[in-house]
Parts: structure tokens; C-alpha cells; sequence
């Protein structure tokens, strides 16, 4: 198979990584910089240029879409698509998955365990906004935040006031949510391939930090879930029509809650934690799945 990874860089580990994989399973892989690339949107002949070339050939692409290029980088894959090549999530599923607002009422609509969330713009009225989700202690979300940018934890009524006022002064769209303090600061990465759950970690704040971002100091470790786990899991990265897919849990005293659906999971912190070659299943999965046209929207919304 010839294999297109949509990536801005060949040193990324991740993007590394499924070279790597395809390589050692005998496929000829190519990393193509969406930034960079170009579109010819033709009646009958749709294509995609890149560096004075037309490219051609394609059985399957990988997109690796970073957030801040969520709308060039899913026209793209789009038109890919439109091609006929096969890509191992689909533009719509990524642009679902990258509208905070709507995969949560996608998911929300679905039954799947959410934590109580309020969504405003310029409220009327914030304290009725910091009742709906029951009060402080919450936590305040920009809507285009990534990686814990743009999350603050509000642990009194006056701290949440002065955030949302800010946040209003800015004009920004953004979530209130209740803080989920039996969770200890640890949220569980569970990464989907299929309808499966091939990994699964424990990403631990540190001391003093809410987040568990490894990118903001958090640790990670093995373990073990439990069957609503998995299933809560797989039922998310499915509503949001992924085939691949980092869902992030808590644990509450409720049962699992989805904190959000990430389309384009980091292979690092995963492998590392779990010693699973991660990036071999993935492209184990588009050998099995990718098929010429086969591309399709998946799910609803």
C-alpha cells in the first residue's frame, strides 16, 4: 500500500512512529505537510498539490491535524476524500471532534457520561450559570483552548465570577463544568483503534496542578479498566465516527465521564506507559479497512 501521513513534521514522534510501522510492514509511506499543500477543486478531476507535484497513488492517509489547523487541515483531508483515498478519520469526524460544544451534545444525546456542563457567551445572569452546574468549585474552559490552555479551576464563587467576566471581556465562547474532586487530579487516556481499546493509561497531575497534561508536568502509568471503561470508551470515539481516538476519562462517583475526544492522540506517552507498538496497530487496522471510495461521514451531526 502506498500511505500518505498528514504531518508538519518528520521528527514528531508519533508521526515517527507509523513511518516506522508501515515501513517494517512493507508499505511505502510519505509525510506530506497539509500546511503546505494545495488544492485544484475540479468538477471531475479533484486533486491535491504539493511542492510543484500532484500527488497520486494513495491507498490511505493518516491525518495528524493539529488543532490550530483544524479548518486548512480538514479541507485537505477532505479533499482526499473526494479522491476516493481512504483516511483513517474522516474530515467530518475531525472537525466534530474539535467543536467542544457540539461533541459533548453529541454525546450528551447519545446517554454517555458527561460531567454537568453550562455553556455561555455573555451571560445574563452568572450565577445562575454557576448554579446549573451545581457551584464552586468549577472549571472554566475556553472553547478553543488545547492541551490544558485556556482551562482554569475556580475553586470559589468570586474566582469563577472574575473568570467568566474576564472571559466575557475577551468575547471568548466557553464551557463551565463541575470539578470532579474524587478524580484526585488523574484522568484515565483510553486509545480506541476500531472498536477496541488498545491501550489504556493513568495521567497524573502534579502536585499543585488540576491538569494532567503531560505536556503541563503530569505522569502517566499503566492500568487497568473496567468494562463500562472500555465500552464508554468505544461508544464515544463511535458517536464522533473516529476509528482512531484518545478518550479521556474521570473517574467519579458516578461511574466514567467522558472529558473529551482527541482525533489526532499522541503515540508517546501511550507507548511509553503501556510498551504497546501503538503505531503497528493503526496500521494494521488500515490494511484491513482501507478501500478505495470506501470513505464515507459516519455517525450524526
Amino acid at each position: 500500500m502506498k500511505i500518505g501521513i498528514l504531518s508538519t513534521s518528520k521528527t514528531l514522534y508519533s508521526t515517527r512512529r507509523m513511518v516506522e510501522a508501515s515501513t517494517n510492514r512493507g508499505h511505502e509511506v510519505r509525510v506530506i505537510n497539509h500546511k503546505r499543500c494545495y488544492m485544484n477543486i475540479a468538477t471531475h478531476r479533484p486533486g491535491v498539490h504539493y511542492n510543484g507535484e500532484e500527488l497520486e497513488g494513495f491507498d490511505a492517509i493518516i491525518p495528524r491535524i493539529g488543532a490550530s489547523v483544524t479548518f486548512y487541515g480538514t479541507a485537505v483531508v477532505r479533499q482526499f476524500e473526494m479522491m476516493g483515498v481512504y483516511s483513517v478519520n474522516e474530515s467530518v469526524a475531525i472537525t466534530r471532534s474539535r467543536d467542544k460544544l457540539r461533541a459533548l451534545q453529541l454525546l450528551s444525546r447519545k446517554g454517555v457520561g458527561l460531567p454537568v456542563t453550562g455553556f455561555a457567551s455573555s451571560p445574563g445572569d452568572t450565577d445562575d450559570l454557576l448554579a446549573l452546574v451545581g457551584g464552586a468549585p468549577v472549571v472554566i474552559k475556553l472553547l478553543e483552548g488545547t492541551q490544558g490552555v485556556g482551562v482554569v479551576l475556580a475553586e470559589t464563587q468570586k474566582a469563577a465570577e472574575s473568570v467568566i467576566e474576564a472571559f466575557r471581556g475577551l468575547k471568548a465562547n466557553f464551557l463551565v463544568q463541575e470539578f470532579i474532586k474524587e478524580a484526585g487530579g488523574a484522568d484515565i487516556r483510553c486509545f480506541v483503534i476500531g472498536e477496541r481499546v488498545v491501550a489504556a493509561m493513568k495521567r497524573q497531575a502534579r502536585e499543585g496542578e488540576f491538569r494532567s497534561n503531560l505536556h503541563r508536568g503530569g505522569s502517566a502509568e499503566l492500568i487497568k479498566l473496567t468494562p463500562e471503561e472500555r465500552s464508554t470508551a468505544v461508544r464515544a470515539a463511535r458517536i464522533m465516527g473516529l476509528n482512531v481516538a484518545g478518550v479521556d476519562l474521570l473517574r467519579s462517583n458516578h461511574g466514567p465521564i467522558v472529558m473529551e475526544v482527541n482525533s489526532s492522540p499522541g503515540l508517546e506517552g501511550i507507548e511509553i506507559a503501556t510498551k504497546k507498538d501503538v503505531a503497528e496497530l493503526i496500521i494494521e487496522f488500515i490494511e484491513k479497512n482501507a478501500k478505495r471510495g470506501k470513505t464515507q461521514t459516519r455517525g450524526q451531526g
